[in-house]
């Protein structure tokens, strides 16, 4: 069967639908048939990104750290189209940083939206799956769920939470006997998206990263887990990064510091710290692609010269 097959008529419900793969899963997803639910707190971008996609589009203005927000998105959605089959909890952000600069409100508020974002998405697709009888439930994790991170530090823990939230719940309904029920995680590499916008930064410097992809893997990573629920670690810099940090932790984070701190103190750009879109939604930043590679490669090129 094939994609479209698949996921046409079936509804979606994208939250972090604003831009990076939120976006580009959303888009695609409406090109392969299915209808697809836009939540974000940035409700006049998803509003236009709705009017873009045409009908099969519905926009909602929702704050993943309101539980209100997430109740509201579910009735919305099955107002609209009838019922959920598939819910993505894709909102994340981070605060990059020695642990010790960042403001203890700003590691709050990664939580607040990263981790606790998704147990009020988690809690209310769940409910609505078993009054239906059947759904799908995404969660986006990462490789900094099983491989942390220097100067990613409570982004690393919340997603590590993730993780293991969307673990114990496929115990969970094993034991409840609720086959119908699916749940899946994605786990990405570094991806170029505004998330690295987005992001508070507390480094002095402008965040850079080794290898970084690009956002089109996650959201076709984000599409066969919506079909086929299980764990995807993305790309084959992310699939090796975990083999290695399984049978080599220690080797693989004295590696992964001593890269991370090159890339950063060494090659990035001076910058003010910022708390970036922790607290407020930012605007002007709603592409899929971030543009941190073209940025990194000028940094490079002026660095040559």
């Amino acid at each position: 069967m094939s994609r479209k097959e698949d996921l046409a008529g079936k509804t979606v419900v994208m939250v972090g639908a604003s831009s990076g793969f939120g976006r580009g899963a959303a888009i695609a997803l409406v090109e392969l048939g299915a209808n697809v639910v836009l939540a974000a707190r940035r409700g006049e971008v998803v509003e236009a990104l709705a009017a873009e996609l045409g009908e099969r589009a519905l926009p909602v203005t929702a704050d993943v750290t309101s539980y209100d927000d997430m109740r509201h998105l579910a009735d919305a959605a099955v107002q609209r189209f009838g019922s959920v089959d598939v819910w993505v909890n894709n909102a994340g952000i981070g605060a990059m940083g020695f642990f010790w600069d960042i403001p203890i409100e700003d590691h709050s508020r990664v939580v607040d939206i990263t981790l606790k974002g998704v147990i009020n998405g988690s809690h209310v697709a769940l409910n609505l799956f078993r009054g239906q009888g059947h759904g799908t439930l995404v969660n986006i994790a990462s490789i900094d769920s099983e491989v942390p991170l220097a100067l990613q530090n409570t982004y690393a823990a919340s997603k590590a939470g993730v993780l293991s939230l969307t673990r114990a719940l496929r115990e969970e309904l094993r034991i409840a006997e609720l086959d119908d029920i699916r749940v899946g995680a994605v786990l990405p590499w570094a991806i170029d998206t505004p998330w690295w916008s987005h992001s508070a930064n507390y480094t002095g410097h402008a965040p850079r990263m080794v290898a970084v992809d690009g956002p089109e893997i996650v959201v076709e990573a984000i599409i066969d887990t919506c079909i086929d629920a299980k764990e995807r670690a993305v790309g084959p810099k992310g699939k090796g990064g975990r083999i290695s940090h399984m049978l080599f932790p220690h080797l693989t984070e004295k590696v992964s510091a001593d890269l991370i701190s090159r890339e950063t103190f060494e090659k990035g750009t001076p910058v003010p710290a910022t708390s970036g879109a922790l607290h407020q939604p930012m605007t002007g930043t709603t592409g899929i692609d971030g543009g941190v590679r073209a940025r990194m490669e000028r940094e490079d090129e002026q660095r040559r010269d």
